[in-house]
C-alpha cells in the first residue's frame, strides 16, 4: 500500500510546520494580506491544519465549510485568480523552503491548482 501525503511529508508535525511558514508568507504579501484583516488567525491556523491533514490522506477532522462557501465572500470581495495564485506561489515557496521532495511538492501544488475553480467560485 503506498503512502499517503500526509505519511510521506512528515504526518502532522510537518503540516503544523507548512502552515506556520505558509501562512507568515501570505501575511507578509500586501497584495492578499488584506483578505484576512478580519480573520481569527488562530482559528484560521487549525482549520487549514485540519483541511489539508484531510486533504493529504491523515485523519479526518475536518468540520470546516466546503472551499465554494468558505471563499464566497472573499470572492465578493474582489478576490481573483492574481490572488490564487499569488497564494500558490507562498504554498511552492514554502514547500520548498521545507525541503518537500520536488515529487510531492508537485503533487500537492497539483491538488492545489485543482481548487482554484471552487476557490473563485468559477
Amino acid at each position: 500500500m503506498t503512502e499517503s501525503i500526509y505519511q510521506q511529508i512528515g504526518g502532522e508535525a510537518a503540516v503544523n510546520a507548512a502552515v506556520d511558514v505558509f501562512y507568515r508568507k501570505v501575511l507578509s504579501d500586501d497584495s492578499i494580506s488584506g483578505f484576512f484583516d478580519d480573520t481569527d488567525m488562530d482559528a484560521q491556523r487549525e482549520k487549514q491544519k485540519a483541511f489539508l491533514t484531510m486533504v493529504f490522506g491523515g485523519p479526518n477532522e475536518y468540520s470546516g465549510k466546503d472551499l465554494r462557501t468558505a471563499h464566497a465572500k472573499l470572492v465578493a470581495d474582489g478576490l481573483n485568480g492574481s490572488h490564487f495564485d499569488a497564494v500558490a506561489g507562498h504554498l511552492q515557496a514554502t514547500l520548498s523552503e521545507l525541503g518537500v521532495p520536488e515529487n510531492i511538492a508537485g503533487e500537492i501544488m497539483s491538488i492545489a491548482a485543482s481548487t482554484k475553480g471552487d476557490v473563485l467560485n468559477q
